[in-house]
């Protein structure tokens, strides 16, 4: 699933092409991605016909298209999922799967390759939908009570990595900003998060902010091409990254030769010298 900087990308490339649009018509191309509406395709269509997008939003890694009636389409983009913008007429992308007419001649389409993704309508979602509402706050929310999350991570055992990617602590941190901002804190994964004081805490979710800002400032992460944006751009973070998939290769701040670890069903990578094993 993208990372938040990935997603933000998305949302700040859909807001001026969508917000105030009128949605004219909807193809469903493929039942999949709309399965969690259990009225079926048909209904998906018929049911968003008529309603005009306010602002996109983003909590997290989770985006979803207002309806200025108070509604929402809330789109899980999963591994490969993609929104882009094109004419009406224009050649669809190979794995096109939901159109949706916008007045004044634009297209939004929904691109899935894997259709791990896909899109749903939230009543009453405008504001916050339902599906979203546990997910926490990300670091650049700015009702975030910093010093709350410090208090709250510092009282947990688990291992720091898991924390941070624990959605329901932070949101939009994923694995390879995580590995990032440990590498840039100098702090190891498995370190348990109860082991680092108050200050080690904030310092790592400024590391985690700043390295997720850099990202956002180059379009993302991209390393093939299931993650573009709106235009079908990928992102150039990934030619910077410090530490995710640098195996073997020399730590940038001490030469040491970065190592690979197992961590759940994915990898954590590390330097043993700037990052000791707890």
């Amino acid at each position: 699933m993208p990372e938040l900087p990935e997603v933000e990308v998305v949302r700040r490339g859909l807001e001026p092409a969508v917000t105030g649009r009128r949605i004219d018509g909807v193809q469903v191309l493929h039942p999949r991605p709309v399965r969690r509406h259990a009225a079926g395709p048909d209904d998906f269509a018929a049911s968003l016909t008529g309603r005009t997008f306010g602002v996109p939003r983003r909590r997290g890694k989770f985006l979803w298209l207002p309806f200025d009636d108070g509604d929402a389409l809330l789109a899980h983009l999963g591994m490969s999922g993609q929104f882009r913008l094109d004419a009406p007429g224009a050649p669809l992308q190979r794995h096109a799967r939901v159109l949706l007419d916008l007045a004044d001649g634009v297209q939004l389409r929904f691109v899935d390759q894997r259709m791990f993704g896909g899109l749903s309508l939230s009543p009453g979602g405008a504001e916050l939908p339902d599906e979203v509402a546990h997910i926490a706050r990300d670091l650049f929310d700015p009702e975030l009570d910093r010093d709350a999350l410090v208090a709250r991570i510092g009282r947990s055992h688990s291992a720091i990595k898991r924390v941070l990617l624990n959605q329901t602590v932070v949101s939009g941190i994923g694995n390879i900003y995580a590995d990032e901002a440990l590498w840039r804190a100098r702090v190891h994964s498995e370190t348990p998060a109860s082991a680092l004081p108050p200050a080690a805490v904030a310092a790592l979710l400024e590391a985690a902010r700043a390295v997720m800002a850099e990202a956002l400032d180059q379009g993302g992460t991209s390393f093939d091409a299931l993650y573009v944006n709106v235009n079908g751009e990928s992102g150039y973070f990934d030619r910077t990254l410090d530490a995710y998939g640098r195996t073997d290769q020399p730590c940038r701040r001490c030469g040491t030769p970065m190592t690979r670890q197992s961590f759940m069903n994915r990898s954590s990578f590390s330097c043993p010298t700037c990052q000791p094993a707890p």
